[in-house]
């Protein structure tokens, strides 16, 4: 039979036992207190675990280093990019007359050509009578290239000048350096020999005078042979 001492002693067992298991419940369902919550003179300390790092970032300013570009690179075609030039009216206008004065001055020597008159060779083929005939052209024009009264170069006129006397020359000076027979020296030329070198070429007119074809602004003329910058060679052909 319980006493109702022992009664009293498991009452008072189990309350303690209920109080206990209440407050652990609590605690265990409310949480850590916050700072604004903190009890005044106690110190709330929060705690954080950070990996630890031991690698720094290095070249911090990389990023602003130079860059170097390869001269092949291809960039669109920028740099042979063709930008069109445009003209001012006046320009125009100027071209515009260039080219009129041009037509103009071809259109005469066109002209004037044409109505050039070629006298007849003589009969007689010594070469007195060649230097004779030669000097009927004074005043003719000069074209580079041209072989005929219309137009010549210096080898040219003496090309076709000794054509009308029957003779075949080649047309370059250099050329007809080797034409006929070499005479020793200008005082043992004669009329109707040529004066030649690799850049000129004249007939011998006498008294160390020549008539040749200069050039478009003189066209053919009679010269001394101050005209030959350096040695000449002379050639007899008739």
């Amino acid at each position: 039979m319980v006493t109702s001492d022992t009664m009293s002693i498991v009452r008072r067992f189990t309350s303690i036992f209920a109080v206990v298991t209440v407050s652990a419940m609590l605690g265990a369902a409310v949480p850590a207190a916050s700072a604004g919550n903190a009890v005044a003179g106690t110190t709330v300390t929060a705690t954080r675990s950070f990996p630890k790092t031991t690698t720094a970032k290095r070249d911090f300013l990389a990023e602003h280093t130079s860059t170097d570009i390869e001269s092949n690179a291809d960039w669109g075609g920028i740099e042979s990019l063709d930008v069109p030039q445009t003209e001012s009216q006046a320009e125009k206008d100027q071209k515009a007359q260039e080219q009129a004065k041009a037509e103009a001055q071809a259109a005469s020597r066109s002209s004037e050509r044409a109505n050039i008159s070629v006298p007849t060779a003589p009969a007689s083929a010594t070469g007195q009578a060649l230097a004779d005939y030669a000097l009927q052209f004074q005043g003719y024009p000069y074209v580079a290239g041209g072989n005929t009264p219309s137009g010549w170069d210096c080898s040219g006129f003496v090309q076709w000048v000794f054509a009308q006397f029957g003779v075949s020359l080649p047309h370059y000076s250099g050329a007809q350096m080797s034409a006929g027979t070499a005479v020793g020296s200008i005082a043992e030329a004669a009329p109707g020999d040529i004066i030649v070198n690799a850049q000129h070429a004249a007939i011998y007119i006498g008294n160390g005078m020549v008539i040749n074809a200069l050039n478009p602004a003189q066209g053919t003329q009679v010269t001394s042979l101050a005209v030959f910058s350096g040695g000449y060679a002379i050639r007899r052909v008739l």
